[in-house]
């Protein structure tokens, strides 16, 4: 059988490296200034229902916060095993406590920080350097790792225009399902393509083309190439990857538990029917990080949708402050932290220290 995983076409091979951190484009200051001063004026337009909103949240008993706090935890955990899994799988120890500890810390730097989800991945990836985890293999579980939470909140997605009926935005049902067909359609014929060798030749030629364009497309190429060959070296066919897909799963839908403990808090009913697409795609659009942790967009898009799917807008607001509470302002100083420990620990150990993970 061939091997179209081997060579490079007559490209030279690249080492792989931390992610780039590269500098906002002044476009990207101006639209992330426009979108906070949009959110700005929002509040004061509804400032009448964001007093209502504080009252309705100072009304909460704390005791009735934990469960959403346990469902976050759980969802952090979710994401830590996620990562741990696949760096397992390509043949990397790492324990979950420090897994965790670092997730905790690298979400933290990714909310706080104009660009934070670079400096973020870029700090991770060092600190499994740090931990003998090879270059390629922490670059391939980040990437993975990514590839799979967008995939699973994609899914979530089309489950809820598919709950939602025709309630909700227009035109978004119909253009969500029709892209899932399109997505589908491409996988089987994909699937059924990569049965022959001269298509597998051919697929394998134009990704490397593409990689050629720029060294981050490359480096992806080459760390995704790396893990997924390693895997089916090991254990071939689909059944390693069903566990991390079921935590990249799981990280949403805890997240989402987290959104439903929150408005049980405040003794608010959920219109089930639109939550499900409200906030996976609140999660899209933060997950642009125009503005350090999605702060104001966030915000503004969790509340408009409930608001549009049949939420009072007072209670809209409440629960937004409340989930956002317990997601997001909770976490940055256990997240800071976690974050300052670890890298003064990694700093007196050095890079490759006894203690961290091995790597084959």
């Amino acid at each position: 059988m061939v091997d179209d995983t081997n060579g490079t076409d007559g490209a030279e091979a690249r080492p792989p490296g931390p992610p780039p951190v590269r500098a906002r484009h002044p476009a990207w200051w101006l639209v992330s200034a426009v979108l906070v001063a949009a959110a700005v004026v929002f509040a004061l337009d509804r400032r009448h229902d964001l007093a209502s909103a504080v009252h309705l949240i100072s009304m909460v008993r704390p005791t009735r916060l934990l469960p959403a706090a346990l469902f976050e935890v759980l969802s952090l955990a979710c994401l830590a095993g996620l990562q741990q899994r696949l760096l397992r799988m390509g043949g990397a120890r790492l324990g979950f406590g420090p897994m965790m500890a670092l997730v905790v810390a690298a979400n933290a730097v990714a909310g706080a920080l104009p660009g934070g989800a670079a400096f973020a991945a870029a700090w991770l990836f060092e600190q499994l350097r740090r931990r003998r985890v090879s270059p390629v293999l922490a670059g391939s579980a980040l990437a993975v790792a990514g590839l799979m939470s967008a995939l699973t909140l994609f899914l979530l997605l089309v489950a809820g225009v598919l709950v939602s009926g025709t309630a909700g935005p227009g035109g978004l049902r119909a253009a969500v399902l029709w892209l899932a067909a399109v997505l589908a359609v491409l996988t089987a014929t994909g699937a059924a393509a990569s049965r022959f060798a001269p298509a597998r030749r051919w697929a394998w030629r134009l990704w490397r083309r593409l990689g050629l364009r720029s060294r981050r497309m490359w480096t992806i190429e080459d760390e995704l190439s790396h893990l997924v060959r390693h895997v089916r070296e090991r254990r071939p066919g689909v059944r390693p990857w069903l566990t991390p897909l079921a935590l990249a799963l799981g990280n949403w839908l805890l997240d989402l538990a987290c959104l439903a403990a929150c408005a049980w808090g405040l003794g608010i009913t959920l219109p089930w029917r639109g939550t499900l697409v409200a906030y996976t795609l609140t999660q899209m659009t933060g997950a642009l990080r125009l503005t350090p942790g999605g702060l104001g967009i966030v915000e503004t898009s969790l509340a408009g949708l409930l608001v549009l799917y049949g939420l009072r807008a007072d209670q809209a607001i409440a629960l937004t402050l409340l989930y956002r509470a317990a997601s997001y302002w909770a976490l940055q100083p256990i997240g800071w932290a976690s974050w300052v420990g670890l890298t003064l620990t990694a700093r007196r150990r050095g890079p490759g220290s006894p203690g961290g993970a091995s790597a084959s």
